[in-house]
């Protein structure tokens, strides 16, 4: 029976590495990538800050209901689904509650800030422009519930991410 996955985690976390070879992993499969979802919007564009607009909050809200939706549709049509996306915060909760009469498992990647800020370095994109590594991580663990399975990914390789990730037997879903 085909499952959701729903990764997630600060920037540089390995989101997309780590959904991609999980989605390869899996049979008839997708990678639903919820950035793309921002890139959409060609004029009007208003990014995440500390101090978001409402604005970019309303935006950030209908990325995560446009890759939650996106995600149940794949799933209707029997694909397995990997989504992922920065969603932190009540956010989580929400996404999740959008998903949650579905086979869904949420899995939090929480390497170290060090590791973060490690990878961000030699990445060939800049996510932190208006947060610092720290910031972000201590929104990810101050701020958001403890559902699903969190991973600390500082030692793991992308494929013993994935191994760990298929390793888990039972749906963790959020009401």
């Amino acid at each position: 029976m085909p499952r959701i996955f729903l990764i997630t985690g600060v920037m540089a976390a390995g989101k997309s590495t780590v959904s991609q070879t999980l989605a390869e992993r899996l049979p008839r499969s997708v990678h639903v990538r919820g950035d793309t979802f921002r890139r959409f919007i060609v004029n009007g564009r208003e990014e995440m800050t500390q101090t978001p607009s409402p604005e970019a909050e309303r935006q950030m809200r209908l990325r995560h209901e446009l890759g939650a939706t996106t995600a149940r549709r794949y799933f209707e049509a029997g694909f397995n689904v990997v989504y992922q996306d920065v969603i932190l915060g009540e956010d989580v909760v929400f996404v999740a509650g959008l998903l949650r009469d579905l086979p869904l498992q949420v899995v939090v990647l929480c390497p170290s800030p060090e590791v973060v800020a490690q990878r961000e370095a030699t990445r060939g994109k800049t996510g932190y422009v208006d947060w610092t590594v720290p910031q972000l991580d201590a929104s990810l663990r101050d701020e958001t519930p403890r559902i699903g399975y969190w991973l600390d990914t500082s030692d793991l390789t992308v494929e013993q991410t994935v191994d760990r990730i298929l390793a888990l037997e039972e749906t963790e879903t959020t009401s």
